[in-house]
């Protein structure tokens, strides 16, 4: 009467459990980020750096060098979510850090390429000798933060795998403009995460979503801080964010990731968006894991894959974790 999936994969999560990474690059973060996730049946993630300085984004490069196993914290590589970003598009990045990147520290990233699952970078405001130098290091390259015109984005890209928090902060589909999600949307090679907390899109524009990328769309939580926590706010790369009724959002108005779970997100694709189950276990296990490229060890039950697995109920509730072979 139970259901087993393969564990969830986050390709996007700030942070959660009362820590950000952005605020500590470090394993004591990393380990504070993996026990809160498996509370919710998340066995792997990306933990996401967003627009910040130099100093962090290497401190972070440095971290995956020196860590020799870091799949014992559920880590899968680093995203890095700016800072070579839209200032129209910002959201909650600070808009003192948004910058066109310097040839040195590209460089500095693209050695580092192994441990990197994906980088998010605007379109228009991107080099094409850098789009050309961290693709060719085997970095998946998102298209987020972005206020391109739907030119700008053809331009550039064959040189983008991924796209970052589909609708959100991103120029929408118009009359006259197509715009980044009338670009997305004709060329269907692209995986595209998006946030099911029907805060940070309406569920029916997940739906139409769905039906147009299909099995280039999935789950991603972009969630912060108080996720798992009864933290009322806390900062974000000098920001403040407050935590009320499930949102994180600025006193402007404006949104600082989401306190969702994949378990959630999974609830409210069958729930909210009409999903079958199995496509919803989809969105959080093996479409993720194809969009960074791990599908081959992570995302399905199989012979020789990772350990990773999820007991749901048939309300879909967490029942166990198992993570690395062992029940957590």
């Amino acid at each position: 009467g139970k259901i087993v999936t393969s564990g969830f994969i986050d390709n996007q999560i700030n942070g959660c459990g009362g820590v950000l990474f952005n605020d500590e690059v470090s394993l004591k973060t990393l380990n504070i980020m993996k026990e809160t996730n498996l509370k919710s049946g998340t066995t792997s993630f990306l933990p996401t750096l967003i627009t910040t300085i130099d100093e962090n984004i290497e401190k972070a490069l440095e971290l995956f060098k020196n860590t020799e196993d870091m799949e014992q914290y559920g880590v899968l590589g680093l995203h890095i979510e700016g800072p070579y970003i839209s200032l129209e598009k910002k959201g909650i990045h600070n808009p003192k850090f948004i910058r066109v990147m310097s040839g040195e520290i590209i460089k500095k990233i693209a050695e580092h390429g192994k441990y990197i699952k994906t980088m998010t970078i605007a379109p228009e405001k991107a080099k094409v000798e850098h789009l050309d130098m961290l693709k060719k290091s085997g970095i998946p390259l998102a298209i987020g933060h972005t206020n391109a015109t739907y030119d700008e984005v053809m331009e550039k890209i064959s040189y983008y795998s991924n796209v970052t928090h589909l609708f959100n902060a991103m120029r929408g589909l118009d009359t006259r403009e197509p715009g980044v999600i009338g670009a997305v949307f004709e060329n269907k090679n692209l995986y595209s995460g998006i946030i099911v907390d029907g805060i940070h899109v309406h569920f029916k524009s997940v739906k139409i979503a769905k039906e147009i990328l299909g099995d280039k769309l999935y789950l991603v939580t972009d969630a912060v801080a108080p996720t798992g926590t009864n933290m009322e706010f806390f900062m974000f790369e000098g920001n403040k964010v407050l935590y009320k009724d499930g949102k994180c959002i600025s006193p402007d108005g404006t949104l600082g990731g989401s306190s969702l779970t994949m378990i959630e997100g999974v609830q409210n694709l069958v729930k909210h968006v009409g999903l079958t189950v199995e496509e919803a276990l989809r969105m959080a296990t093996s479409l993720p894991a194809k969009a960074i490229g791990v599908e081959n060890r992570f995302g399905f039950i199989k012979e020789n894959y990772e350990a990773n697995l999820v007991v749901l109920t048939e309300n879909l509730e967490i029942d166990t974790v198992i993570f690395r072979g062992k029940r957590v």
